[in-house]
């Protein structure tokens, strides 16, 4: 039988529906844990499919895994649908234009997202089935990746313990494998309590909280140049204590972003940051509550899994990009800062060729200045062999989470890299299950790479998954 060819059938052959669930999911966008119409939608299509279907995982109400085939190994696909606050644009516009004020949008991409990892699952499925191969596919319906670490909740909870591969995919303006290339990163609130008073006529009754919060991130700025240079920390104040100024605030709350290389250095500089808001309640003698939102940990590659998925890339070749692709793409430039595109063919270790939509595969060993930020596959990394895509949704050059990004998620061209990105996903699939010594290979690399202390999660066993963070909770 001809592999790759009864699989990329099975892609065509539901890819109009699975393009029609993409373009429901960007027009109802909902943020970190409220996914509650987007996650019926990837439910309804699993069962549509004739995927067993489990809800509710890890005690997560927009978690869902559908499953189909049996023995064999379990491959899993990683599919999301969380959008992002702020970001209402309407589509295939080159200018800003929200559809709501205030609006959510889906500003990186996940609508496309879930559904192509769900139509690699599809097409396996089928593919199984018509040659009666041994194997399970597993499509993963993940909400709140967006600083809400659901995959890290859901790997402590189990729900990957008998997967033997992961794959995904994350929109890009690039045809590339992934680089294996996460920060760790923890996010927490730093409570202050104080008393309150008259701020004139009695200013030395009261403790203010809002001043701990103050001192707290001026002492962390401090930090700053005593912490590793690829470290980040960043911070916003959810509550400043009330807008009467002549009223001592009482309450304050800070939410911090504190990232690393690795989950040990990650630890190390969350310990620091603790101790900097422990010195301004102190100063303030205010109390200082330190509560973990979410946890992630940083990124662990699998060079087989990789090399595997550079060949499948490598063999379907660029998505085939038409002029009408290319003009708007060149309008979204339009729209960008020169250092903007600049900074994205850095990247890749290129010069800005003027290409508005990519048109070649990245080498994997290209010399790299990647932009690292942070992602919950990490955890799923750290649990079994997982591996990544990149797929030009976007112009060249366009920025994530940004208007831009949430008016090209409905083109043409989106839907062309959608596409092509769930053949590679499936052909990487099929390619494990098809070779043992692949499996192998895979799973030795991922021993290997876990090194000897093994995976353990950043995730206290207290910190319940927040299901109202993006309420402020």
């Amino acid at each position: 039988m001809d592999n790759r060819n009864d699989l990329w059938r099975h892609v065509d052959a539901n890819k109009e529906r699975l393009i029609a669930l993409s373009d429901r999911v960007w027009g109802m966008p909902e943020v970190c844990y409220t996914e509650a119409r987007s996650s019926a939608e990837h439910t309804a299509e699993l069962e549509h499919q004739g995927f067993r279907v489990t809800k509710n995982v890890a005690e997560i109400p927009t978690a869902v895994i559908g499953e189909a085939g049996e023995g064999g190994p379990v491959i899993a696909f990683m599919g999301e649908y969380d959008a992002l606050p702020g970001l209402s644009q309407e589509a295939g516009v080159a200018s800003h234009k929200p559809v709501e004020d205030g609006g959510h949008g889906h500003g990186c991409g996940h609508n496309l997202l879930g559904s192509a990892a769900l139509l690699a699952a599809v097409a396996m499925k089928e593919w199984l089935a018509e040659n009666k191969l041994p194997g399970r596919v597993r499509y993963y319906g993940c909400p709140a990746e967006e600083g809400g670490a659901a995959k890290a909740f859901m790997v402590r909870a189990g729900a990957f313990d008998d997967v033997d591969v992961a794959i995904s995919w994350h929109p890009s303006s690039w045809w590339e494998v992934a680089p294996p290339l996460a920060l760790a990163n923890t996010r927490a609130d730093f409570v202050f309590t104080g008393r309150t008073s008259h701020a004139a006529a009695a200013p030395h009754l009261g403790r203010s909280a809002l001043d701990a919060v103050e001192l707290m991130n001026v002492g962390v700025n401090y930090m700053r140049e005593h912490m590793p240079s690829d470290a980040r920390v960043h911070y916003a104040v959810l509550d400043t204590g009330g807008i009467a100024p002549n009223v001592v605030q009482a309450h304050a709350r800070v939410r911090y972003s504190i990232r690393a290389r690795d989950l040990r250095g990650m630890l190390e500089l969350v310990q620091r940051v603790k101790k900097i808001a422990e010195g301004a309640a102190l100063m303030t003698e205010t109390k200082m509550e330190m509560r973990i939102v979410s946890a992630v940990s940083d990124l662990l590659g699998n060079t087989p899994l990789e090399q595997a998925m550079h060949g499948v890339m490598e063999e379907l070749g660029p998505p085939h990009f038409d002029d009408a692709d290319r003009a708007f793409a060149q309008d979204i430039r339009k729209t960008l800062q020169p250092q903007e595109i600049a900074s994205i063919w850095r990247t890749i270790g290129m010069e800005d060729s003027g290409a508005a939509l990519a048109d070649f595969l990245v080498p994997l060993d290209a010399k790299r200045n990647p932009a690292i930020g942070s992602t919950d596959i990490g955890d799923v990394s750290w649990a079994v062999p997982t591996v990544q895509a990149h797929a030009p949704t976007v112009a060249i050059g366009t920025p994530f989470h940004t208007w831009q990004v949430v008016s090209q998620g409905k083109t043409p061209a989106a839907h062309k890299a959608m596409i092509h990105v769930a053949k590679a996903m499936v052909g990487t699939g099929a390619a494990v299950l098809l070779d043992p010594a692949l499996m192998a290979a895979a799973k030795a690399d991922h021993k290997k790479k876990l090194g000897a202390d093994g995976y353990t999660s950043p995730l206290p066993p207290e910190v319940k998954p927040p299901l109202t963070m993006s309420l402020g909770g």
